[in-house]
């Protein structure tokens, strides 16, 4: 075979100027990401969950090491599926194999048992390792020779990734806390299910491109010149140096889902009353329908250009959609409809003196003045977690709960997610990452080194925003109440960090390493990603002991510091970085 029937690049076969295949990579990864990030804002959370509302129990350092074990072994695989793909199944078939192992792996997670909780678990981290680095190789193969729009595809492909996590964040996080958890893990599985038959169905748009042995045809193909062994070698120098940096980034950034989430959880005001409430909720209506409306014209747009090339896999992503909005606006029904009541009930201590107690909870139900509720023993000391409320027939199967009155229902007062914040991130990538893409195909482009070095500021800027809303709270406090602001201001700076170093990162791995390896240097792109997601979780499960010693605020300023020492000193080796790189822009 002396040709590769590639994609056709021509004008009027572009969506906003790129391959249509692009476009089905974004949707591809967009319902990955939805299942990750969904999966990953709940497991903290319902580890840490009473066990009387389908939670574990768990204490904070045993949720968080878990949390290190699993999203360090999610990124550890993918080194596997790179030379997997590399040399025996192709990328195409990586990427569906890889699905479907985290199809059966979410699956796994919504029965709940500890057997199929972490057989869930080992199918998430192996699907993980085939699906990654493939799909994002893929991308790269499809700029072969359009080298100088590589950066701008990479960023809205990012785009996509982050489109997926906002939207899994968003419904599964809700769906997880406020519904089921059972529900919000199997929600994520039906997504990644409807990508893996979107993908499938719609692999021929990609010619060649991603099928096994493709690579060497690609390679023999490609207008650009072979690069000569000794800079080749320099060139996977760099991507090293890059991938190693990185680890300073994501030890940081990671903590979204760890350190951060508990600080939403148990040191954030979330309960909003009066024109705070009203606030929200048109804030959160926004949210949700934007993005979605956005990546929905996107759908619209690649639909035009390709019903007739992949319909059937049109109609997949269509049915996706219909779900997806489906489920959006049931969760803003329901939250449009959630009541707050104030509770009254009384605790005998140990020596028989009674307690009374006053308490706000947040429930869907709607109950009546007079009417009686239940609450669990573990709550009775009237401390400051959320209150476990039962209905009888639930409150039945647990020997010690207290009962309740219900004084008055609250008006205009909503309790704001402790997941809801980590769709902060996407949603600013979502708004951002056009801007960026200009830039990066502008003249005022910056190095590779630089754009490292600027992104990892940012992010130390963010958890500085962080440890000064932490100021106030007295060392080892178990809760406060710090203003939801500073999460807020934190996940802007980490957003725009991120924009300047993640999709950057997977353009240039694509850009350095030779057509050969580079299914091999997405894996070891995405192995500093592992280590870094590790020792991002370890380092979150000693929140409690370091506040013990030198307060919340020196737990963020360590976060502060690493990134931005590690910015400083890419700034400086700048130049060496620029010359090894041998005119890669």
């Amino acid at each position: 075979m002396s040709a590769v029937a590639k994609p056709d690049n021509s004008l009027e076969n572009t969506v906003f100027g790129h391959e249509p295949g692009l476009f089905l990579l974004f949707f591809t990864e967009m319902w990955e990401r939805f299942s990750y990030y969904g999966m990953r804002a709940l497991l903290v959370l319902f580890l840490i969950g009473e066990i009387a509302g389908g939670g574990w129990g768990w204490s904070r350092k045993e949720a968080l090491e878990l949390y290190a074990l699993y999203t360090g072994l999610v990124y550890l695989t993918p080194i596997l599926g790179g030379i997997v793909a590399d040399k025996l199944l192709g990328y195409r078939n990586a990427v569906i194999l890889g699905a479907l192992l985290m199809t059966l792996g979410h699956g796994a997670l919504a029965f709940e048992t500890p057997t199929m909780f972490y057989t869930g678990l080992g199918l998430l981290i192996f699907g993980n390792g085939f699906f990654k680095p493939n799909i994002s190789t893929i991308v790269g193969q499809l700029y072969i020779n359009n080298v100088e729009k590589k950066d701008a595809a990479y960023t809205i492909f990012y785009m996509g990734i982050n489109a997926g996590a906002f939207l899994g964040i968003l419904l599964c996080g809700f769906v997880g806390e406020q519904i089921s958890w059972s529900l919000g893990f199997g929600l994520a599985g039906v997504f990644m299910l409807l990508g893996m038959i979107m993908f499938f169905l719609g692999q021929s748009i990609f010619g060649e491109v991603g099928k096994k042995g493709s690579t060497e045809l690609l390679a023999k193909n490609s207008n650009e010149p072979e690069a000569e062994p000794a800079v080749v070698k320099d060139r996977l120098i760099v991507v090293g140096v890059l991938a190693f940096f990185t680890i300073f980034f994501w030890l940081a950034f990671e903590q979204a889902g760890g350190s951060l989430t508990i600080f939403a959880k148990d040191y954030t005001g979330r309960v909003l009353t009066g024109n705070a409430h009203m606030a929200f909720v048109i804030t959160n209506t926004f949210l949700t329908i934007a993005p979605l409306a956005i990546v929905t014209w996107v759908l619209f747009k690649l639909c035009q250009n390709t019903y007739s090339r992949i319909p059937l896999s049109n109609i997949a992503i269509g049915i996706s959609f219909v779900l997806i909005w489906i489920t959006a606006i049931f969760m803003l029904s329901r939250q449009f409809n959630s009541r707050s009541y104030e509770i009254t009930y009384s605790v005998a201590s140990e020596e028989g003196e009674a307690t009374d107690y006053v308490r706000t909870v947040n429930t869907i139900n709607d109950y009546e003045d007079g009417a009686t509720v239940y609450i669990l023993d573990k709550d009775k000391k009237g401390g400051a977690g959320k209150l476990q409320v039962l209905n009888a027939d639930v409150a039945d199967k647990y020997e010690t709960k207290i009962s309740a009155i219900v004084k008055r229902e609250k008006q205009a007062e909503t309790e704001v997610p402790a997941s809801w914040f980590q769709i902060l991130n996407s949603f600013f990538i979502i708004a951002f990452a056009p801007l960026f893409s200009k830039i990066w195909e502008s003249r005022f482009n910056p190095s590779a080194s630089f754009k490292f070095a600027l992104g990892m500021i940012l992010l130390g800027l963010g958890f500085g925003a962080v440890a000064w809303g932490s100021s106030t709270i007295p060392k080892g406090a178990d809760s406060a109440s710090v203003s939801l602001w500073w999460l807020v201001l934190a996940y802007l700076f980490h957003t725009l960090g991120e924009l300047c170093l993640s999709p950057v990162g997977l353009s240039y791995v694509s850009k350095l390493a030779p057509a050969r390896l580079v299914g091999l240097m997405f894996g070891v792109w995405f192995g500093a990603t592992a280590v870094a997601n590790y020792l991002a979780g370890w380092t979150g499960s000693y929140i409690d002991s370091i506040s013990e010693q030198i307060g919340l605020v020196g737990f963020f300023l360590m976060f502060t510091a690493i990134p931005i020492v590690a910015g400083l000193v890419l700034i400086a080796l700048g130049g060496w970085i620029k010359k090894m790189m041998h005119g890669i822009e």
